[in-house]
């Protein structure tokens, strides 16, 4: 985020000129209106904004907002908005990639951008499939995935891309999914997060991967399968008539039964449920690890605890060690090993 003085804009003012091309039904659009909404929300320019990605379904998304940004390589995303970012440490970076993209070839990315704590948004689309290449397996497929490149079914356990970025140092993990009324607010908490705001983002690939997410994305299950974080409030889902709680046993998670009050409010004190608390790590891992169906899927910002952001500390250092200097190209030059050939040293070589 800069401290440029904010303007006004609407959802309009950031959709570009360009054909919307995704498979009818894709996620992407939902997350694509669900990106514009947000950027007016946050008082975000257009002159700038960035939005860099890799390869894949997802990757194409710079083409239709109205911001300056750069269809890069595959899974070489992170070192792209890096640059920019060391370039001009004012502009807003936003980063997307998918499962693929950014937790297989770009892994190794991925972990860097978030160890150095760049100052950016990073959006990993999670369909669990890749989508452009004609639906192989993914690093966060499910076991048992049946695709061209795993025709009797996946047995690789599943990457998880919360639990990657925790393990990576990130300082903001959050998760939404494309078709939430929720992921705006998630968005916005990202970006106003100082440092590498990762946000993992279920999204429906009606090809390949169809509906993989109704258990707990669909309305008439909602309630019953999705726990919303909000930093200082009892991790309650199920209408509040059941929560999660710290089994001290096994210093783990444990879903607990909640009974009503006299006056109907959930008497969750008395029931044992955590508080939940964005800059308690533990917690966090905890909570981007627990088994889907017998525990909720925890989304929301699960984690929320900044610190200098990479490039400011790199601009601070830059400024530190050029004060008082004087740029002089011929003593850099000369510096260090250097020497003279004298004549008298090739005399008799050359006869």
């Amino acid at each position: 985020m800069n401290d440029m003085t904010p303007i006004q804009t609407t959802l309009k003012d950031w959709e570009s000129d360009q054909e919307v091309r995704w498979c009818p039904g894709c996620g992407d659009y939902a997350i694509l209106k669900a990106v514009q909404r947000t950027l007016p929300m946050v008082n975000a320019d257009p002159k700038n904004t960035v939005f860099v990605s890799g390869i894949g379904c997802s990757s194409r998304f710079p083409y239709y907002v109205e911001s300056y940004g750069f269809h890069t390589i595959h899974g070489r995303a992170p070192a792209f908005a890096t640059g920019i970012k060391l370039a001009n440490p004012d502009l807003d970076v936003w980063l997307v990639t998918g499962d693929g993209d950014g937790m297989s070839i770009g892994g190794n990315h991925t972990m860097h951008v978030l160890r150095r704590n760049l100052n950016c948004q990073i959006m990993l689309f999670n369909n669990e499939i890749y989508g452009l290449t004609k639906g192989q397996y993914s690093p966060t497929s499910r076991v048992g995935t049946s695709s061209p490149s795993s025709p009797v079914g996946s047995v690789d356990r599943p990457a998880l891309p919360c639990a990657f970025a925790l393990g990576s140092g990130a300082r903001f993990v959050a998760r939404g999914y494309d078709i939430s009324k929720d992921l705006p607010e998630v968005l916005k908490a990202a970006y106003e997060h100082q440092g590498a705001a990762f946000v993992e983002i279920f999204q429906n690939c009606i090809v390949y991967n169809k509906d993989r997410f109704d258990d707990f994305t669909q309305k008439k299950v909602a309630a019953d399968t999705q726990v919303w974080c909000q930093d200082g409030e009892p991790l309650l889902f199920a209408k509040g008539t059941k929560g999660l709680a710290l089994d001290c046993d096994t210093l783990s998670l444990k879903v607990v039964d909640v009974v009503a009050k006299e006056d109907g409010t959930p008497d969750w004190e008395a029931a044992g449920v955590a508080v939940h608390n964005v800059k308690n790590r533990g917690l966090a891992h905890m909570l981007v690890e627990m088994p889907f169906g017998a525990f909720p899927m925890a989304l929301g910002v699960i984690y929320d605890d900044p610190r200098p952001a990479f490039e400011t500390e790199v601009v601070a250092e830059r400024a530190k060690l050029i004060e008082g200097k004087t740029a002089d190209l011929g003593k850099l030059l000369s510096k260090g090993q250097t020497w003279t050939v004298e004549p008298e040293a090739t005399h008799g070589l050359m006869d």
